[in-house]
């Protein structure tokens, strides 16, 4: 139902304003003498249209415009505003503040019901407008948030099937993921490019399912020929990541290329140093180094956690990028309870689930 003001200090207007919009079917009307007061109404009640006297002593009908259109949600609110016929330069500065129309005093009671139900239809198509824009951005959200929600479970299965292949576990892919995320926190990164790196790190290994079981299964040393071969799992997995239109899986090809890059360009596959490596790479490296080395795997049992500090410290310039180390050991409270929280056992099941439940990543 139509909500009207009619703001006038003379109290024979307002009665026969009233008159005339109560013949207009199914709109209620307030009235109000005091400009201020009909300003505080507007400020929690949106009415669909104001008529608007413009001499008032407490505040003119310009400044209540202004006020107005000041409050939060009532920039579209339709304004007609009563003046003089001769008041041009009141007219031309009412239309710069937001009016929409105008009568001329005396108020023609045709006029006035024509006026009024025209900005009414108008107000009436502009709110359908605006649900309908409304249904069709949350429905495309959703919508989004289904398609990445699938788009975090597919990385983590792929994932999976990396490590199946290798002695990582589901609890690895956990813990250095969100490792990555903290130091990214920590370096100040935005809070969705924070949770990109969480979602896509997973996937830093997955080009190992290119790599024959001869060499990524072998119990001893790798020869140096088996180890250029193995050297290949970054590149493959960027070949199967890239050039998807998805930012997570963007996210996940710069990783998987460049994880084993060293600060100091002693790395692979490209031998990039310093900044050159991309800053996800970077400070993958580190949490996955750091997990690796405090987690016990069939070769080999698990480091003290200061073994592992004391190595990446060491590192810091050569193989690891300083800031990225400073990263994790500045959130070491944390770093703590990743560890506690994800145990090797129901790790998989755990990342899937999590993963279905956070929100959507859409940087």
């Amino acid at each position: 139902m139509p909500h009207l003001l009619a703001i006038d200090d003379n109290a024979t207007n307002l009665t026969l304003f009233r008159h005339l919009l109560a013949k207009i079917n199914g709109v209620t009307v307030d009235c109000f003498l005091d400009p201020v007061q009909a300003l505080q109404w507007c400020e929690t009640r949106e009415p669909d249209l104001i008529l608007l006297d413009y001499m008032m002593p407490q505040m003119d009908g310009l400044e209540f415009i202004r006020r107005l259109r000041a409050v939060p949600g009532r920039a579209e609110v339709p304004v007609v505003m009563v003046t003089a016929d001769t008041e041009s330069a009141i007219r031309h500065k009412a239309l710069e503040l937001g009016a929409q129309d105008f009568l001329n005093k005396p108020v023609d009671k045709v006029e006035l019901t024509a006026r009024v139900n025209n900005l009414l239809a108008l107000r009436r198509s502009q709110q359908q407008l605006a649900n309908r824009a409304q249904w069709l951005a949350e429905e495309v959200k959703k919508a989004t948030s289904e398609i990445l929600a699938r788009e975090k479970e597919a990385i983590l299965r792929l994932s999976r099937a990396a490590d199946y292949r290798d002695s990582e576990t589901g609890a690895h892919l956990l813990r250095m993921s969100h490792y990555a995320q903290l130091i990214a926190r920590q370096m100040g990164l935005p809070k969705e490019e924070q949770d990109l790196i969480l979602e896509a790190s997973p996937m830093h290994d997955v080009g190992k399912v290119g790599i024959a079981d001869s060499i990524l299964l072998k119990k001893g040393k790798l020869t140096p020929e088996e180890f250029d071969i193995m050297k290949q799992h970054p590149v493959i997995g960027y070949e199967i990541l890239r050039d998807s239109v998805s930012p997570l899986f963007q996210c996940a090809a710069t990783v998987a290329l460049t994880h084993h890059e060293k600060f100091d360009g002693s790395g692979y596959p490209r031998g990039l140093a310093a900044d050159q490596i991309p800053l996800w790479g970077r400070i993958v490296a580190v949490a996955d180094v750091f997990d690796a080395l405090t987690s016990s795997r069939p070769y080999k049992k698990a480091w003290e956690l200061a073994d592992a500090v004391e190595l990446l410290k060491n590192q810091s310039g050569a193989h690891f990028d300083p800031a990225c180390v400073e990263g994790l050991l500045s959130a070491w409270p944390e770093v703590l309870l990743v560890r506690a929280r994800y145990d090797e056992e129901h790790a998989f099941t755990t990342a899937v689930t999590a993963a279905a439940a956070r929100p959507a990543v859409t940087a």
